[in-house]
Protein backbone atom coordinates (compact mmCIF):
# COMPACT_ATOMS: atom_id res chain seq x y z
CA UNK A 1 0.00 0.00 0.00
CA UNK A 2 1.57 3.28 -0.99
CA UNK A 3 1.90 5.80 1.31
CA UNK A 4 -0.41 8.32 0.06
CA UNK A 5 -3.06 5.52 0.37
CA UNK A 6 -2.38 4.78 3.91
CA UNK A 7 -2.31 8.47 4.73
CA UNK A 8 -6.14 8.81 3.06
CA UNK A 9 -7.84 5.30 5.00
CA UNK A 10 -6.11 5.81 7.91
CA UNK A 11 -5.65 9.53 8.77
CA UNK A 12 -7.74 12.07 6.65
CA UNK A 13 -8.27 13.98 9.38
CA UNK A 14 -7.23 12.47 13.33
CA UNK A 15 -8.92 14.69 15.43
CA UNK A 16 -12.03 13.85 13.91
CA UNK A 17 -11.63 10.06 13.45
CA UNK A 18 -10.72 10.09 17.14
CA UNK A 19 -13.89 12.57 18.63
CA UNK A 20 -16.28 10.17 15.75
CA UNK A 21 -14.95 7.08 17.32
CA UNK A 22 -15.47 8.27 20.93
CA UNK A 23 -19.17 8.91 20.24
CA UNK A 24 -19.61 5.71 18.56
CA UNK A 25 -17.57 3.63 21.45
CA UNK A 26 -20.22 5.38 23.87
CA UNK A 27 -23.07 4.18 22.32
CA UNK A 28 -21.91 0.47 21.57
CA UNK A 29 -21.49 0.05 25.21
CA UNK A 30 -25.96 -0.18 25.65
CA UNK A 31 -26.44 -1.78 22.40
CA UNK A 32 -23.70 -4.42 22.93
CA UNK A 33 -25.48 -5.16 26.48
CA UNK A 34 -29.28 -5.08 25.00
CA UNK A 35 -28.07 -7.29 22.08
CA UNK A 36 -26.29 -9.73 25.02
CA UNK A 37 -29.33 -9.97 26.51
CA UNK A 38 -31.37 -11.21 23.13
CA UNK A 39 -29.23 -13.91 22.83
CA UNK A 40 -29.47 -15.00 26.45
CA UNK A 41 -25.84 -14.76 26.86
CA UNK A 42 -23.67 -12.50 29.35
CA UNK A 43 -23.29 -8.96 28.73
CA UNK A 44 -19.27 -9.10 28.24
CA UNK A 45 -20.22 -11.88 25.49
CA UNK A 46 -21.55 -8.84 23.58
CA UNK A 47 -19.37 -6.52 24.46
CA UNK A 48 -15.69 -8.57 23.83
CA UNK A 49 -17.54 -9.03 20.44
CA UNK A 50 -17.88 -5.22 19.66
CA UNK A 51 -14.10 -4.53 20.99
CA UNK A 52 -12.95 -7.45 18.95
CA UNK A 53 -14.63 -7.08 15.90
CA UNK A 54 -14.26 -3.45 15.50
CA UNK A 55 -10.48 -3.81 16.04
CA UNK A 56 -10.23 -6.28 13.20
CA UNK A 57 -12.14 -4.66 10.89
CA UNK A 58 -10.38 -2.08 11.48
CA UNK A 59 -7.43 -3.47 9.43
CA UNK A 60 -8.87 -5.77 7.27
CA UNK A 61 -12.60 -4.20 5.83
CA UNK A 62 -13.00 -3.55 2.90
CA UNK A 63 -14.78 -0.04 4.07
CA UNK A 64 -12.95 2.91 6.07
CA UNK A 65 -15.25 4.65 8.75
CA UNK A 66 -17.83 1.55 8.59
CA UNK A 67 -18.87 -0.21 12.30
CA UNK A 68 -18.57 -3.44 12.85
CA UNK A 69 -19.78 -4.79 16.59
CA UNK A 70 -22.12 -7.04 17.64
CA UNK A 71 -25.82 -6.74 16.45
CA UNK A 72 -29.44 -7.10 16.74
CA UNK A 73 -29.87 -8.74 13.60
CA UNK A 74 -27.39 -11.08 14.20
CA UNK A 75 -28.57 -11.57 17.52
CA UNK A 76 -32.11 -13.05 17.03
CA UNK A 77 -30.35 -15.63 15.19
CA UNK A 78 -28.51 -17.18 18.05
CA UNK A 79 -31.48 -17.25 20.28
CA UNK A 80 -32.58 -21.26 19.64
CA UNK A 81 -28.59 -22.47 19.54
CA UNK A 82 -27.92 -20.60 22.65
CA UNK A 83 -31.01 -22.22 24.55
CA UNK A 84 -30.83 -25.50 23.26
CA UNK A 85 -27.03 -26.00 23.79
CA UNK A 86 -25.37 -23.25 25.54
CA UNK A 87 -22.67 -20.86 25.39
CA UNK A 88 -19.98 -22.60 24.36
CA UNK A 89 -21.73 -24.09 21.22
CA UNK A 90 -22.18 -20.17 20.13
CA UNK A 91 -18.92 -19.40 20.09
CA UNK A 92 -18.11 -22.33 17.92
CA UNK A 93 -20.71 -21.46 15.62
CA UNK A 94 -19.14 -17.94 15.66
CA UNK A 95 -15.93 -19.24 14.71
CA UNK A 96 -17.36 -21.44 11.59
CA UNK A 97 -19.14 -18.50 10.65
CA UNK A 98 -16.25 -16.49 10.13
CA UNK A 99 -14.43 -19.42 8.14
CA UNK A 100 -17.80 -19.38 5.93
CA UNK A 101 -17.51 -16.03 5.62
CA UNK A 102 -13.71 -15.95 4.44
CA UNK A 103 -15.08 -18.63 1.63
CA UNK A 104 -17.76 -16.40 0.32
CA UNK A 105 -14.89 -13.94 0.10
CA UNK A 106 -12.76 -16.63 -2.02
CA UNK A 107 -16.03 -16.87 -3.83
CA UNK A 108 -16.39 -13.40 -4.51
CA UNK A 109 -19.83 -13.46 -3.54
CA UNK A 110 -20.05 -9.64 -2.80
CA UNK A 111 -20.43 -9.20 -6.45
CA UNK A 112 -24.01 -9.84 -5.75
CA UNK A 113 -24.86 -6.95 -4.43
CA UNK A 114 -25.16 -5.87 -8.03
CA UNK A 115 -28.93 -7.09 -8.30
CA UNK A 116 -30.13 -5.45 -5.59
CA UNK A 117 -31.89 -2.59 -7.18
CA UNK A 118 -32.28 0.95 -5.23
CA UNK A 119 -35.73 0.34 -4.38
CA UNK A 120 -34.60 -2.50 -2.17
CA UNK A 121 -31.81 -0.24 -0.37
CA UNK A 122 -34.08 2.37 -0.10
CA UNK A 123 -36.70 -0.28 1.77
CA UNK A 124 -33.53 -1.56 3.41
CA UNK A 125 -32.41 1.78 4.82
CA UNK A 126 -36.26 3.10 5.93
CA UNK A 127 -36.64 -0.65 7.57
CA UNK A 128 -33.34 -0.45 9.63
CA UNK A 129 -34.58 3.49 10.59
CA UNK A 130 -37.54 2.65 11.96
CA UNK A 131 -35.91 -0.12 14.01
CA UNK A 132 -33.44 1.69 15.04
CA UNK A 133 -36.82 3.92 16.50
CA UNK A 134 -38.55 1.14 17.55
CA UNK A 135 -35.63 -0.47 19.76
CA UNK A 136 -35.93 2.73 21.45
CA UNK A 137 -39.29 2.79 22.58
CA UNK A 138 -38.78 0.08 25.26
CA UNK A 139 -36.69 2.64 27.23
CA UNK A 140 -39.56 5.59 26.97
CA UNK A 141 -42.52 3.14 28.64
CA UNK A 142 -43.26 3.47 32.17
CA UNK A 143 -40.75 5.93 33.01
CA UNK A 144 -40.90 9.70 35.10
CA UNK A 145 -40.99 12.76 33.65
CA UNK A 146 -37.40 13.24 33.55
CA UNK A 147 -36.51 10.78 31.18
CA UNK A 148 -38.48 12.20 28.45
CA UNK A 149 -36.67 15.46 29.43
CA UNK A 150 -33.35 14.24 29.19
CA UNK A 151 -34.46 12.66 26.02
CA UNK A 152 -35.71 16.05 24.56
CA UNK A 153 -33.05 18.29 26.52
CA UNK A 154 -30.66 15.96 24.67
CA UNK A 155 -32.00 16.02 21.16
CA UNK A 156 -31.80 19.89 21.27
CA UNK A 157 -28.14 19.72 21.95
CA UNK A 158 -27.56 17.32 19.14
CA UNK A 159 -29.70 19.81 16.66
CA UNK A 160 -28.71 22.89 17.62
CA UNK A 161 -25.06 22.90 18.96
CA UNK A 162 -23.89 22.32 15.68
CA UNK A 163 -25.11 25.88 14.72
CA UNK A 164 -22.58 26.94 17.57
CA UNK A 165 -19.26 24.95 16.17
CA UNK A 166 -19.31 21.94 14.96
CA UNK A 167 -15.58 21.43 15.96
CA UNK A 168 -17.19 18.78 18.33
CA UNK A 169 -19.45 16.23 17.39
CA UNK A 170 -22.84 17.32 18.82
CA UNK A 171 -23.98 13.58 20.23
CA UNK A 172 -20.79 13.56 22.19
CA UNK A 173 -21.89 16.87 23.94
CA UNK A 174 -25.28 15.78 24.85
CA UNK A 175 -23.97 12.45 26.29
CA UNK A 176 -21.38 14.59 28.35
CA UNK A 177 -23.21 17.03 29.57
CA UNK A 178 -26.50 15.04 30.47
CA UNK A 179 -23.95 12.75 32.24
CA UNK A 180 -22.99 15.59 34.27
CA UNK A 181 -26.18 17.05 35.33
CA UNK A 182 -27.74 13.57 35.79
CA UNK A 183 -24.50 12.84 38.28
CA UNK A 184 -24.37 16.62 39.54
CA UNK A 185 -28.78 16.86 40.39
CA UNK A 186 -29.07 12.83 41.34
CA UNK A 187 -31.50 12.42 38.70
CA UNK A 188 -34.06 9.45 39.12
CA UNK A 189 -33.47 7.86 35.72
CA UNK A 190 -31.95 4.12 34.04
CA UNK A 191 -28.67 4.29 33.57
CA UNK A 192 -26.45 2.07 31.64
CA UNK A 193 -25.26 0.34 34.84
CA UNK A 194 -28.86 -0.53 35.27
CA UNK A 195 -28.68 -2.59 31.67
CA UNK A 196 -26.12 -5.13 32.77
CA UNK A 197 -23.09 -5.95 34.70
CA UNK A 198 -19.87 -4.93 32.67
CA UNK A 199 -16.94 -7.03 32.81
CA UNK A 200 -13.72 -6.47 34.90
CA UNK A 201 -11.34 -8.01 33.12
CA UNK A 202 -9.62 -8.86 29.50
CA UNK A 203 -10.98 -11.13 27.05
CA UNK A 204 -8.68 -13.94 26.68
CA UNK A 205 -7.66 -16.24 23.98
CA UNK A 206 -9.16 -19.74 24.23
CA UNK A 207 -11.36 -22.26 21.98
CA UNK A 208 -14.69 -23.28 22.72
CA UNK A 209 -15.26 -25.68 24.83
CA UNK A 210 -17.13 -28.53 22.64
CA UNK A 211 -16.84 -31.62 21.15
CA UNK A 212 -14.89 -31.79 17.71
CA UNK A 213 -17.29 -34.26 16.10
CA UNK A 214 -19.34 -34.11 13.14
CA UNK A 215 -22.12 -34.15 15.48
CA UNK A 216 -20.97 -30.82 16.70
CA UNK A 217 -20.95 -29.45 13.55
CA UNK A 218 -24.60 -30.38 12.27
CA UNK A 219 -25.98 -28.49 15.45
CA UNK A 220 -23.95 -25.21 14.51
CA UNK A 221 -23.64 -25.52 10.84
CA UNK A 222 -27.77 -24.27 10.41
CA UNK A 223 -27.10 -21.55 12.20
CA UNK A 224 -23.65 -20.16 11.62
CA UNK A 225 -25.25 -20.53 7.37
CA UNK A 226 -27.75 -18.21 8.57
CA UNK A 227 -25.26 -15.84 10.35
CA UNK A 228 -22.89 -15.79 7.35
CA UNK A 229 -25.86 -14.72 4.93
CA UNK A 230 -27.65 -12.45 7.54
CA UNK A 231 -24.14 -10.48 8.07
CA UNK A 232 -22.75 -10.57 4.44
CA UNK A 233 -26.14 -8.59 3.45
CA UNK A 234 -26.18 -6.22 6.47
CA UNK A 235 -22.65 -6.03 6.32
CA UNK A 236 -22.20 -5.32 2.36
CA UNK A 237 -25.94 -3.41 2.31
CA UNK A 238 -24.05 -0.82 4.81
CA UNK A 239 -20.75 -0.02 2.93
CA UNK A 240 -22.90 0.33 0.14
CA UNK A 241 -24.67 3.35 2.22
CA UNK A 242 -21.22 4.45 3.77
CA UNK A 243 -20.02 4.64 0.27
CA UNK A 244 -23.21 6.90 -0.89
CA UNK A 245 -22.72 9.13 2.28
CA UNK A 246 -19.05 9.83 2.00
CA UNK A 247 -18.81 9.94 -1.80
CA UNK A 248 -16.11 6.92 -2.27
CA UNK A 249 -16.09 3.40 -3.10
CA UNK A 250 -15.73 0.18 -1.06
CA UNK A 251 -13.95 -3.36 -1.39
CA UNK A 252 -16.60 -6.09 -1.07
CA UNK A 253 -14.80 -8.52 -1.57
CA UNK A 254 -12.17 -7.88 0.96
CA UNK A 255 -15.23 -6.73 3.30
CA UNK A 256 -16.41 -10.48 3.33
CA UNK A 257 -12.94 -11.74 3.75
CA UNK A 258 -12.51 -9.17 6.64
CA UNK A 259 -15.80 -10.08 8.49
CA UNK A 260 -14.76 -13.24 8.50
CA UNK A 261 -11.37 -12.91 10.07
CA UNK A 262 -13.18 -10.72 12.58
CA UNK A 263 -16.23 -13.01 13.69
CA UNK A 264 -12.94 -16.30 14.17
CA UNK A 265 -11.07 -13.44 16.29
CA UNK A 266 -14.28 -12.96 18.55
CA UNK A 267 -15.43 -16.63 18.90
CA UNK A 268 -11.92 -17.47 20.45
CA UNK A 269 -12.07 -14.30 22.76
CA UNK A 270 -15.66 -15.25 24.22
CA UNK A 271 -17.51 -12.83 22.10
CA UNK A 272 -20.84 -13.98 19.80
CA UNK A 273 -20.94 -13.49 16.28
CA UNK A 274 -21.28 -9.66 15.03
CA UNK A 275 -20.99 -7.10 11.05
CA UNK A 276 -21.44 -4.11 10.38
CA UNK A 277 -23.96 -1.88 12.06
CA UNK A 278 -25.71 1.11 10.08
CA UNK A 279 -26.92 2.88 13.23
CA UNK A 280 -23.27 3.69 14.35
CA UNK A 281 -21.60 3.50 10.91
CA UNK A 282 -23.95 6.40 10.39
CA UNK A 283 -23.44 8.47 13.69
CA UNK A 284 -19.47 7.66 13.11
CA UNK A 285 -19.84 9.35 9.75
CA UNK A 286 -22.01 11.94 10.61
CA UNK A 287 -19.18 12.86 13.47
CA UNK A 288 -17.00 13.60 11.01
CA UNK A 289 -15.62 9.87 10.87
CA UNK A 290 -13.63 9.01 7.63
CA UNK A 291 -10.78 6.83 8.08
CA UNK A 292 -10.19 3.62 9.94
CA UNK A 293 -8.52 5.12 12.71
CA UNK A 294 -12.42 6.05 13.50
CA UNK A 295 -13.76 2.34 13.76
CA UNK A 296 -9.98 1.42 15.55
CA UNK A 297 -10.71 4.00 18.07
CA UNK A 298 -13.87 2.88 18.57
CA UNK A 299 -13.16 -0.37 19.32
CA UNK A 300 -10.17 0.36 21.66
CA UNK A 301 -11.48 2.92 23.28
CA UNK A 302 -14.75 0.64 24.12
CA UNK A 303 -12.89 -1.45 26.13
CA UNK A 304 -10.93 1.90 27.80
CA UNK A 305 -14.77 2.84 28.84
CA UNK A 306 -15.60 -0.68 30.41
CA UNK A 307 -12.16 -1.41 32.37
CA UNK A 308 -11.40 1.78 33.41
CA UNK A 309 -14.07 4.48 33.70
CA UNK A 310 -16.75 2.25 34.29
CA UNK A 311 -18.08 3.76 37.67
CA UNK A 312 -18.96 6.80 35.05
CA UNK A 313 -19.75 4.26 32.02
CA UNK A 314 -22.43 3.08 34.42
CA UNK A 315 -24.10 6.87 35.21
CA UNK A 316 -24.74 7.44 31.53
CA UNK A 317 -28.35 8.27 31.51
CA UNK A 318 -30.48 6.05 29.15
CA UNK A 319 -32.16 8.64 27.80
CA UNK A 320 -29.09 10.81 26.71
CA UNK A 321 -28.01 7.34 24.50
CA UNK A 322 -31.86 7.39 23.41
CA UNK A 323 -31.59 10.91 22.10
CA UNK A 324 -28.49 9.67 19.91
CA UNK A 325 -30.35 6.22 18.85
CA UNK A 326 -33.26 8.95 17.35
CA UNK A 327 -31.24 11.25 15.61
CA UNK A 328 -29.81 8.41 13.95
CA UNK A 329 -33.21 7.12 13.05
CA UNK A 330 -34.19 10.45 11.41
CA UNK A 331 -30.96 10.80 9.38
CA UNK A 332 -31.25 7.60 8.57
CA UNK A 333 -35.08 7.60 6.94
CA UNK A 334 -35.19 8.45 3.18
CA UNK A 335 -37.90 11.06 3.92
CA UNK A 336 -37.87 11.61 0.12
CA UNK A 337 -38.58 7.97 -0.68
CA UNK A 338 -42.46 9.28 0.54
CA UNK A 339 -42.90 12.05 -1.98
CA UNK A 340 -41.40 9.52 -4.38
CA UNK A 341 -44.24 7.18 -3.95
CA UNK A 342 -46.32 10.32 -6.19
CA UNK A 343 -43.28 9.83 -9.53
CA UNK A 344 -41.82 6.43 -8.64
CA UNK A 345 -43.17 3.38 -10.83
CA UNK A 346 -45.86 1.75 -8.84
CA UNK A 347 -43.49 -1.52 -9.27
CA UNK A 348 -41.01 0.04 -7.88
CA UNK A 349 -42.60 1.29 -4.65
CA UNK A 350 -44.07 -1.54 -4.12
CA UNK A 351 -40.59 -3.30 -3.96
CA UNK A 352 -39.51 -0.55 -1.59
CA UNK A 353 -42.67 -0.84 1.09
CA UNK A 354 -42.87 -4.72 0.57
CA UNK A 355 -38.75 -4.49 2.07
CA UNK A 356 -39.75 -2.37 4.66
CA UNK A 357 -43.04 -4.56 5.85
CA UNK A 358 -41.50 -7.96 6.30
CA UNK A 359 -37.92 -6.12 7.37
CA UNK A 360 -39.76 -4.81 10.67
CA UNK A 361 -42.80 -7.45 10.63
CA UNK A 362 -40.16 -10.18 11.53
CA UNK A 363 -36.99 -7.79 12.58
CA UNK A 364 -34.96 -10.05 9.82
CA UNK A 365 -32.94 -8.03 7.12
CA UNK A 366 -32.21 -11.08 5.62
CA UNK A 367 -35.99 -11.75 4.80
CA UNK A 368 -36.87 -8.46 3.93
CA UNK A 369 -33.97 -7.98 1.25
CA UNK A 370 -34.46 -11.71 0.19
CA UNK A 371 -38.35 -10.45 -0.51
CA UNK A 372 -37.48 -6.99 -2.33
CA UNK A 373 -34.86 -8.82 -4.64
CA UNK A 374 -37.47 -11.32 -5.54
CA UNK A 375 -40.40 -8.99 -6.24
CA UNK A 376 -37.71 -6.87 -7.99
CA UNK A 377 -36.98 -9.62 -10.58
CA UNK A 378 -40.53 -10.29 -11.10
CA UNK A 379 -41.56 -6.89 -12.25
CA UNK A 380 -38.20 -7.32 -14.20
CA UNK A 381 -38.83 -9.99 -16.08
CA UNK A 382 -42.65 -8.63 -16.52
CA UNK A 383 -41.20 -5.87 -18.02
CA UNK A 384 -38.62 -7.18 -20.06
CA UNK A 385 -41.42 -10.03 -21.07
CA UNK A 386 -43.75 -7.02 -22.37
CA UNK A 387 -41.16 -5.54 -24.84
CA UNK A 388 -41.03 -8.81 -26.65
CA UNK A 389 -43.14 -8.42 -30.38
CA UNK A 390 -43.26 -10.91 -33.23
CA UNK A 391 -44.77 -9.57 -36.78
CA UNK A 392 -45.44 -11.67 -39.60
CA UNK A 393 -45.96 -11.13 -43.17
CA UNK A 394 -47.35 -13.16 -45.83
CA UNK A 395 -45.84 -13.63 -49.23
CA UNK A 396 -47.27 -12.51 -52.10
CA UNK A 397 -48.01 -15.66 -53.90
CA UNK A 398 -49.28 -16.73 -50.73
CA UNK A 399 -46.65 -20.10 -49.95
CA UNK A 400 -44.69 -18.38 -47.23
CA UNK A 401 -44.82 -16.21 -44.05
CA UNK A 402 -42.50 -14.49 -42.44
CA UNK A 403 -42.57 -14.17 -38.43
CA UNK A 404 -40.22 -11.75 -36.96
CA UNK A 405 -39.09 -12.06 -33.57
CA UNK A 406 -37.54 -9.01 -31.39
CA UNK A 407 -37.06 -8.81 -27.94
CA UNK A 408 -35.85 -11.40 -24.91
CA UNK A 409 -37.34 -15.07 -25.50
CA UNK A 410 -37.21 -16.22 -21.58
CA UNK A 411 -39.23 -17.94 -19.09
CA UNK A 412 -41.44 -15.14 -18.99
CA UNK A 413 -41.94 -13.98 -22.67
CA UNK A 414 -41.99 -18.38 -23.72
CA UNK A 415 -46.09 -18.65 -23.71
CA UNK A 416 -46.59 -15.38 -26.02
CA UNK A 417 -43.68 -16.97 -28.10
CA UNK A 418 -45.93 -19.55 -28.84
CA UNK A 419 -48.71 -18.22 -29.05
CA UNK A 420 -48.29 -15.96 -32.15
CA UNK A 421 -47.47 -19.04 -34.65
CA UNK A 422 -50.74 -19.78 -36.66
CA UNK A 423 -49.78 -23.21 -36.73
CA UNK A 424 -52.91 -24.32 -38.49
CA UNK A 425 -52.10 -22.43 -41.26
CA UNK A 426 -51.89 -24.12 -44.94
CA UNK A 427 -48.99 -22.60 -46.26
CA UNK A 428 -45.87 -24.25 -47.54
CA UNK A 429 -43.04 -22.76 -46.10
CA UNK A 430 -42.51 -20.51 -42.69
CA UNK A 431 -39.39 -18.56 -42.10
CA UNK A 432 -38.53 -17.62 -38.33
CA UNK A 433 -36.27 -14.27 -38.50
CA UNK A 434 -34.99 -14.14 -34.67
CA UNK A 435 -32.28 -11.34 -36.01
CA UNK A 436 -33.46 -8.78 -33.64
CA UNK A 437 -34.06 -11.91 -31.01
CA UNK A 438 -32.01 -13.57 -27.65
CA UNK A 439 -32.81 -16.65 -26.51
CA UNK A 440 -31.93 -17.01 -22.67
CA UNK A 441 -33.05 -20.52 -21.32
CA UNK A 442 -34.02 -23.95 -21.61
CA UNK A 443 -37.98 -22.57 -21.03
CA UNK A 444 -37.23 -20.96 -24.75
CA UNK A 445 -35.09 -24.02 -26.32
CA UNK A 446 -38.43 -25.34 -25.30
CA UNK A 447 -40.85 -23.07 -26.88
CA UNK A 448 -39.13 -23.17 -30.14
CA UNK A 449 -39.18 -26.88 -30.27
CA UNK A 450 -42.74 -27.10 -30.22
CA UNK A 451 -43.18 -24.24 -32.56
CA UNK A 452 -40.81 -25.18 -35.47
CA UNK A 453 -42.07 -29.20 -34.57
CA UNK A 454 -45.77 -28.63 -34.52
CA UNK A 455 -45.72 -27.01 -37.95
CA UNK A 456 -43.28 -29.65 -39.20
CA UNK A 457 -46.40 -32.32 -38.39
CA UNK A 458 -48.51 -29.97 -40.75
CA UNK A 459 -46.19 -30.55 -43.15
CA UNK A 460 -44.28 -26.89 -42.91
CA UNK A 461 -40.93 -26.19 -44.01
CA UNK A 462 -39.62 -24.54 -41.26
CA UNK A 463 -36.19 -22.37 -41.15
CA UNK A 464 -34.77 -20.25 -38.90
CA UNK A 465 -32.69 -17.26 -39.56
CA UNK A 466 -30.04 -14.61 -37.73
CA UNK A 467 -29.70 -16.63 -35.04
CA UNK A 468 -26.88 -15.17 -32.81
CA UNK A 469 -24.08 -17.07 -31.49
CA UNK A 470 -24.36 -17.46 -27.67
CA UNK A 471 -28.64 -18.33 -28.73
CA UNK A 472 -27.16 -20.92 -31.64
CA UNK A 473 -25.10 -22.38 -28.87
CA UNK A 474 -27.66 -22.98 -26.60
CA UNK A 475 -29.80 -24.07 -29.20
CA UNK A 476 -27.65 -26.72 -30.84
CA UNK A 477 -26.92 -28.19 -27.02
CA UNK A 478 -30.52 -28.54 -25.45
CA UNK A 479 -32.89 -27.94 -28.53
CA UNK A 480 -34.45 -31.16 -30.44
CA UNK A 481 -36.22 -29.90 -33.12
CA UNK A 482 -32.92 -30.49 -35.19
CA UNK A 483 -31.88 -33.55 -33.43
CA UNK A 484 -31.76 -37.01 -35.45
CA UNK A 485 -35.98 -39.06 -35.11
CA UNK A 486 -37.46 -35.34 -34.02
CA UNK A 487 -38.70 -34.80 -37.95
CA UNK A 488 -38.46 -36.06 -41.41
CA UNK A 489 -38.10 -32.17 -42.31
CA UNK A 490 -34.76 -31.30 -43.34
CA UNK A 491 -32.25 -29.32 -40.67
CA UNK A 492 -32.40 -26.03 -39.91
CA UNK A 493 -30.20 -23.49 -40.98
Amino acid sequence: MSLSRLRAEWFPNIRADILAGTVVALALIPEAIAFSIIAGVDPKVGLYASFCIAVVIAFTGGRPAMISAATGAMALVMVTLVREHGLQYLLAATILCGVLQMIAGALKLGVLMRFVSRSVMTGFVNALAILIFMAQVPELIGVTWVTYAVVAVGLAIIYLFPLLTRAIPSPLVAIVLLTAVAIWFGLDVRTVGDMGELPAELPAFFFPDVPLTLETLWIILPTSLTLTVVGLLESLMTAQIVDDLTDTSSDKIRESYGQGIANIVAGCFGGMAGCAMIGQSVINVKSGGRGRLSTLWAGLFLLFLILVLADLVRQIPMGALVAVMIMVSIGTFSWKSLSDLRVHPKSSSIVMLATVAVTVATHDLAQGVLVGVLLSGIFFARKVANIFRIRSELSADGRQRTYTVTGQIFFASAESFGQAFDLKEAIERVVIDVAGAHIWDLTAVAALDRVVLKFRREGTEVELLGMNEASATLVDKLGTHDKPGASDAPALH
